[in-house]
């Protein structure tokens, strides 16, 4: 095994997609991430795993609050722009995103996401190349119902477009 064939492998898992944000010294930051789970309900715990030479990373751990907004599939241009350009703008790198401001934490939520959500970081935990943050979500808010999500899979987005009735969900899985 190497580090390509374990990529192959992992990205045969579909993930959603994110900008996560923070914000440091009053500069907004973002970046483009799949690595982003809930941990827990009781509290409310979500994890993203940030690499630990991406330029993101030291600012998110400094600040300690931080955003997620799950995009939405007509949202593929924010995902490029921040996974290709995420903290090299000179300037605010959010102009030509229509956000708001998170009450909470006073990051960028992007408009148009699936959902949004603050968090303040409770821990944070070595794993390899990346560090896994654990945050407690201070806010959510929910929006696009009728949207369907941006979703990644063997190195490209899928069509997601719903072609037929949505299959029922799950009884709880255990």
């Amino acid at each position: 095994m190497d580090a390509g064939d374990f990529r192959r492998a992992v990205g045969r898992f579909a993930t959603g997609v994110t900008i996560l944000t923070t914000i440091v010294e009053g500069r907004h930051l973002g970046m483009t991430a799949n690595s982003f789970v809930s941990v827990s309900l009781d509290p409310l715990l979500v994890l993203a795993g940030i690499r630990r030479d991406a330029r993101f990373h030291d600012p998110l751990l400094a600040a300690g609050v931080w955003g997620v907004s799950v995009l939405a599939a007509d949202m593929t241009e924010a995902s490029g722009f921040f996974a290709r350009h995420a903290y090299e703008q000179p300037g605010d790198m959010f102009a030509q995103w229509p956000h708001t401001i998170g009450e909470q934490t006073g990051v960028v939520l992007l408009d148009g996401a699936l959902s949004v959500f603050e968090c303040r970081t409770v821990s944070t935990h070595p794993g390899g190349d990346h560090t896994l943050v654990i945050g407690e979500v201070v806010s959510l808010e929910q929006s696009r119902d009728d949207a369907a999500p941006l979703v990644f899979f063997e190195g490209k987005y899928l069509d997601t477009t719903p072609s037929r009735e949505p299959v029922p969900r799950p009884g709880r899985w255990h």
